[in-house]
């Protein structure tokens, strides 16, 4: 997948509403794959339902998202399945880990399906997010921002064309938040990856193209 276009685009719920200051919202926007977008936000704008829109798990929306200039709500369930495989990931804002596994297990959910990242690596990522003393701890039992360290993690066990992180450092402290950046810059530069970040305020430091405001 090359490119995400969005046609005119809007939340159903906000249909009555005056959309004019959003540079998406009921716009026409391209994103490509290799660059790296900013989504400001304020909070109740949409910017976890633009998420959820993309990576295929709500439709309730007007107007058209196109990967690559199909229409997404023309995809069959398979069509889902291998595109969250091997194309598309998401970090989601709400981490949806589960809580009764350890953090490695919450990971390798993800990693057995993929086969993306040997034990090796995934452990030095957890080094590398200050996180490996936690590795075998139950999710549940940790910090959100422990959490999310983890779900960040997760989200990098697969290839993808695209990688969307909906407010990845919302409870990481500054030095967490500068190597998050660098492991997504060099994760993204290896496979050649667009990078899609929504933030409402805190945001990590990355070498975008284009800043957005919802």
């Amino acid at each position: 997948m090359d490119n995400i276009y969005l046609q005119q685009t809007l939340p159903q719920v906000f249909a009555d509403f005056n959309i004019t200051t959003s540079d998406i919202w009921l716009k026409s926007v391209c994103f490509n794959k290799g660059e790296f977008y900013l989504i400001e936000a304020a909070s109740g704008t949409g910017k976890s339902s633009l998420c959820s829109y993309l990576y295929g798990i709500r439709r309730d929306y007007e107007g058209s998202f196109l990967f690559d200039r199909t229409n997404i709500k023309e995809y069959s369930i398979t069509q889902w399945t291998n595109l969250r495989k091997e194309s598309l990931s998401l970090l989601f804002q709400d981490l949806r880990l589960f809580p009764e596994l350890s953090a490695l297990e919450n990971v390798l959910l993800k990693n057995n399906l993929t086969h993306f990242k040997t034990v090796k690596e995934i452990e030095s990522l957890f080094d590398a997010m200050d996180i490996k003393d936690k590795i075998n701890i139950k999710a549940g039992k940790l910090s959100f921002g422990q959490q999310q360290r983890v779900a960040f993690i997760r989200s990098l066990c697969q290839p993808f064309d695209f990688i969307l992180l909906d407010e990845p450092i919302s409870h990481l402290d500054d030095k967490n938040g500068v190597i998050m950046g660098e492991i997504i810059v060099d994760e993204a530069k290896k496979q050649q990856a667009g990078v899609i970040v929504t933030s409402i305020g805190k945001h990590i430091e990355l070498p975008y193209h284009t800043i957005l405001k919802l």
